[in-house]
């Protein structure tokens, strides 16, 4: 039988052995043993399919929060109020968070899509806008800044467009970064690290698959991000995403040494190596010479499910700051929170805002030093 999601489910319980042995006055095959377990395992698959399947769609719908439309003012409820008590603005809370700053060296982490760019239907189009880009130019000017991203690092580089900056693609599997500076050199080339290579081909190859898997349903976009592969569904249909679901399982079966994690909207496989986010954090703070260093303060600004990893990172370490993008309550190991980019401008008496931070930061170094600031 087939449920809402036309995925194939077998109760195995229901259908009982008896049901499907062969009346005693035939003769019994004797292989018969070695067919009924391989049937056996057949349905078993099949429900655990069907259950994962299940659990990735419940997933998808979480991690895919609603946007709000309208600019009306939305009142705080008690659930969102008891939030901001514990995850306050980052604006409201400036000032505290210079002055933890003292007799350090502030370096900042900053995710792309949904932080420095909004969240856009067509994910080739997230462009950043030029006020942002001045914002974090000048944020590179005084501190060491990376953008930690899971896109193709040369992709993210196309849209932000800034050579002084570290660029950590693929989740922190393609770092790169200037060569002032910095300790571990390649070169002119600074900072190089992909601790995920010999996964390039079997990643490739995945792309090319779930580009045929999914030509079927209407919306789907699959992007190769150099070390990961990401499907994207913001533009699918709700009634399909089991669908597509099933369609990265079928291929994700066949690639035992690549997992899938999810953002917003976005299913991504990458290699089972233990590195992420927070691994790329620390391996960059190692590389500005800051790996056992009392006087730094950590910075780093996301707004995905995959920016925890960076966040509990900072948490963990009891040093520096993880700074959450969102306009909704959400479990999180960062301190504070800032409003999403692309509605907090429309949103009466909500004022977080990722590039407002920026150029408060800006300014505040800049009166520390004795320099003008506007």
């Amino acid at each position: 039988m087939t449920n809402q999601q036309n995925v194939a489910i077998v109760d195995v319980k229901s259908l009982g052995v008896r049901n499907v042995m062969p009346p005693l006055s035939l003769p019994v095959a004797k292989s018969f043993p070695q067919d009924l377990k391989m049937l056996r395992k057949k349905w078993f698959d099949t429900e655990k399919g069907g259950a994962k399947i299940n659990a990735w769609v419940d997933s998808m719908r979480a991690s895919s929060p609603t946007h709000i439309k309208s600019t009306a003012f939305i009142p705080e409820t008690d659930e969102k109020s008891s939030w901001i008590v514990h995850h306050p603005s980052a604006l409201s809370m400036f000032e505290q968070i210079v002055a933890a700053s003292e007799g350090k060296q502030i370096v900042m982490f900053l995710d792309y899509d949904g932080t420095l760019s909004p969240i856009v239907e067509d994910p080739d189009q997230a462009f950043m806008s030029r006020e942002m880009r001045a914002a974090v130019r000048d944020v590179a000017r005084y501190f060491p800044t990376a953008i930690v991203t899971g896109r193709c690092r040369d992709k993210v580089y196309s849209f932000v467009k800034l050579a002084d900056l570290y660029y950590a693609g693929s989740h922190g599997m393609d770092i790169k970064g200037p060569s002032k500076s910095c300790k571990y050199k390649k070169g002119n080339q600074g900072v190089l690290f992909q601790p995920a290579s010999e996964f390039l081909p079997m990643i490739d190859e995945v792309h090319k698959t779930l580009v045929e898997k999914t030509k079927c349903i209407p919306g789907a976009k699959v992007e190769n991000n150099k070390f990961c592969v990401s499907v994207h569904f913001r533009c699918v249909d709700e009634k399909s995403w089991a669908a597509l679901a099933e369609q990265v399982r079928s291929v994700l079966n066949d690639y035992p040494k690549l997992k899938l994690s999810q953002g917003r909207k976005v299913l991504e496989i990458r290699p089972t190596i233990k590195w992420d986010k927070g691994r790329a954090l620390e391996f960059l703070l190692e590389a500005l010479g800051f790996a056992n260093s009392n006087d730094v303060l950590p910075v780093y600004i996301g707004d995905d499910r995959t920016d925890e990893d960076a966040f509990k990172v900072l948490s963990d370490r009891g040093q520096g700051f993880g700074i959450l993008v969102s306009k909704e309550p959400k479990d999180t190991n960062a301190s504070y929170s800032l409003q999403e980019p692309s509605e907090a401008s429309n949103i009466t008496n909500l004022t977080m805002h990722v590039k407002e931070f920026l150029r408060r930061l800006v300014d505040w170094k800049k009166l520390s030093q004795g320099e003008h600031a506007p």
